[in-house]
C-alpha cells in the first residue's frame, strides 16, 4: 500500500505541478484573448442575465439561475476557507494576487465550457438534458475523439467519490467534532439522510435546493467576512499593500510565518485558485448543460460569474480577513488559519462561524458533485446506472465521515487534476466555435442561436 501511495503521490506532483498550471492558465489566456476580453468587460451583462434567469427561458430542466447555483454549490466550499488560507500560509500574501489573476483568465474558460456544454448537449432516454466535456468532445470533435470523452468521464466518476464525497463528509465530521463534540458517526448518518432527501430527486431537486441554500450561505459568509474587515478597517490598506508587494517580491519570515519566495506565491496562488473555482477542470459545464436557457452564449455569460463570485468575491474576503487581522503570521494553516482570523476579530463566535460555514459549504459540494459524478457514470454505463450510483453515493458518505481518507484524498485529488487534460484539449480545438457563436450573439444584439447538436465530421 505504501508503494501505491508513493506512486500516486508522484503522479499527483506532476498533474498538479507547473506544466498543468501553465496549461490551465495558458488555455484560459488564449480564450480570453480570442474573446477580446469579453468575459471581463461583460460582467455586468452576466449579472443582468443571472437576475433574469431565475425563471426558465427555453429547453432544459432547471432555470439558468439554479444551474449556476448548482455549479457554485460544488465550487464554493472548503477551497474558499481552507484553500485560500493554505495559499497564504505557503505563498504569503502575494498568493492572493495570483488567485485573482487565475480567476480573470478562468472566467473565459468557464464561459467557453458552458457555451460548448449547451451547444452540444443531448437528451438521454429519460428525456433529461445531459452535457459537459464528454459530450462536447463526442459531438463537437467527432467519433475519432470519443476515447478522450470516455477518459474524462472515467476520471470524473472516480474523482467525484473522493473530492466531492468522502473528503467533504470527513471535513464536516472533523470540524463538528472539534468545535461541538459531535460524534463522527452521528454526522455521517445525518449527512446521509440529508443527501438522500435531495439527490434521489435528481437535478431538478438538486437545483432547487442549491438555488435557495447557495445564495443564503454565500451572502451570510460574505457579510461575516465584511464584518471582520470592518473591524480591521485600519489594516485594509496595509493588507492590500502586502498582497501587491509580495506578488512580485519575496515575503520575509514573520512570527509563525516561515517566509516565501515569489515563485511560491505564484505556484500556490494559482494552484489553490484553480482548486477553488474549478475553471478548466470541466465539472461546472455538466450542471450548465441542464439549464433552461435561450442558447449557449446566454448560459456562458451566466456561467462565467461562477469564477468571479467564487474567487474575486468570496476568496478575496477570506484572504483579506486573514491578512488584515494579522493571523497570517500565526503559524496556523488551512481552515484553522481562517478560523483564527475570524476568532481574533470576533472573539467567542468567530471560530464557530467558520465551523458552521465549512459544514454547509461541504454539504452543498456533496450535492453538486453527486450530479457531476452521476452524469459521468451515465455517459459510460447508461441511465440504468443512475439509481445504483445514487445509492452508492449516499452509502459512501458515512465511510467518508468516519474513515481515514489519506490515500482516498490523494487519489481523488490526482484524478481531479487529470479531468482537466481532456477538457483543455477540447476547449482549444473547439475554440473557433466559441468565438463564432459569441461574435454572432453580440452582432445580433444579444439574440443567441438555439443549441445545435450536430456532430463534427
Amino acid at each position: 500500500m505504501e508503494a501505491l501511495t508513493n506512486f500516486v503521490g508522484d503522479i499527483n506532483g506532476i498533474v498538479w505541478g507547473v506544466p498543468m498550471l501553465v496549461l490551465i492558465l495558458g488555455a484560459g489566456f488564449f480564450l480570453q484573448v480570442g474573446l477580446k476580453f469579453m468575459p471581463i468587460l461583460r460582467v455586468g451583462t452576466g449579472f443582468k442575465l443571472l437576475f433574469a434567469g431565475r425563471e426558465s427561458q427555453g429547453d432544459g430542466q432547471i432555470s439558468p439561475f439554479n444551474a449556476l447555483m448548482t455549479s457554485l454549490s460544488a465550487t464554493i466550499g472548503t477551497g474558499n476557507i481552507a484553500g485560500v488560507a493554505t495559499a497564504v500560509f505557503l505563498g504569503g500574501p502575494g498568493a492572493l494576487f495570483w488567485m485573482w489573476m487565475t480567476a480573470l483568465v478562468g472566467m473565459a474558460t468557464k464561459y467557453a465550457e458552458a457555451v460548448l456544454a449547451v451547444k452540444y448537449r443531448e437528451q438521454d432516454e429519460l428525456g433529461n438534458y445531459v452535457g459537459g466535456p464528454m459530450y462536447y468532445i463526442k459531438n463537437g470533435l467527432g467519433a475519432k475523439w470519443a476515447w478522450l470523452g470516455a477518459a474524462f468521464a472515467l476520471f470524473g466518476a472516480v474523482a467525484a467519490f473522493g473530492i466531492g464525497n468522502g473528503v467533504q463528509a470527513n471535513g464536516v465530521a472533523q470540524v463538528l467534532e472539534s468545535n461541538f463534540g459531535l460524534n463522527t458517526s452521528v454526522t455521517g448518518v445525518v449527512l446521509m439522510v440529508l443527501t438522500a432527501a435531495v439527490i434521489l430527486g435528481g437535478i431538478t431537486r438538486i437545483g432547487a435546493v442549491a438555488g435557495k441554500l447557495v445564495p443564503f450561505m454565500a451572502v451570510a459568509y460574505i457579510l461575516a467576512g465584511l464584518l471582520v474587515l470592518l473591524i480591521n478597517i485600519g489594516e485594509i490598506g496595509n493588507a492590500l499593500s502586502l498582497v501587491f508587494t509580495h506578488a512580485f517580491t519575496p515575503s520575509a519570515a514573520e512570527g509563525g510565518f516561515a517566509g516565501a519566495a515569489v515563485w511560491a506565491a505564484i505556484r500556490f496562488g494559482v494552484a489553490r485558485g484553480v482548486f477553488s473555482n474549478e475553471a478548466g477542470l470541466g465539472s461546472a459545464p455538466i450542471a450548465h448543460a441542464a439549464a433552461e436557457t435561450k442558447g449557449p452564449v446566454n448560459q456562458g455569460l451566466i456561467a462565467m460569474l461562477g469564477t468571479f463570485i467564487d474567487t474575486i468575491i468570496v476568496c478575496s474576503i477570506t484572504g483579506l480577513a486573514i491578512i488584515s487581522s494579522g493571523a497570517w503570521t500565526s503559524g496556523e494553516s488551512g481552515a484553522a488559519l481562517t478560523s483564527a482570523a475570524f476568532e481574533l476579530s470576533l472573539p467567542g463566535i468567530g471560530g464557530y462561524l467558520i465551523a458552521i460555514a465549512l459544514s454547509i459549504f461541504a454539504f452543498t459540494t456533496i450535492l453538486g458533485w453527486s450530479f457531476y459524478g452521476e452524469k459521468c457514470v451515465e455517459f459510460l454505463l447508461g441511465v440504468k446506472s443512475l439509481i445504483p450510483y445514487r445509492v452508492l453515493w449516499i452509502v459512501m458518505i458515512y465511510f467518508g465521515a468516519t474513515a481515514d481518507l489519506g490515500f482516498i484524498w490523494l487519489l481523488a485529488d490526482t484524478l481531479n487534476a487529470m479531468m482537466a487534460l481532456p477538457n483543455l484539449i477540447a476547449l482549444v480545438l473547439l475554440s473557433p466555435i466559441v468565438f463564432k457563436l459569441t461574435k454572432e450573439f453580440f452582432a445580433s444584439g444579444g439574440q443567441s442561436e438555439e443549441p445545435d447538436n450536430t456532430p463534427a465530421e
